[in-house]
């Protein structure tokens, strides 16, 4: 791997860890926010436990997809099935 792809590929890996940091950070703010509108204005109904539940689960499969995908699929992975591909064409 020449420098420029390597340094195209760590590029990559920050720009999807900003992403996700930015993701993180505006579900806390936001439904902190959300939290405090709904006891501050408290109905009976725990509203914002449905938006808490259903963007945590948004934000759990995007930190999947920025740190546990590469564990199972990740480069490695994709470059050794390359390998065995390439082997089985060449029989």
């Amino acid at each position: 791997m020449t420098d420029d792809e390597s340094y195209r590929k760590a590029k990559e890996k920050v720009a999807e860890l900003r992403g996700f940091y930015s993701h993180l950070a505006a579900y806390i703010c936001v439904n902190l926010m959300l939290i405090s509108i709904n006891l501050l204005t408290y109905s009976g109904y725990y509203w914002f436990l449905w938006v808490t539940f259903f963007w945590g689960l948004a934000v759990l499969g995007h930190a999947w997809r920025v740190f546990g995908h590469s564990k199972i699929m990740g480069d490695e992975w994709e470059e050794k099935k390359i390998r065995e591909y390439m082997e089985k064409d060449k029989k």
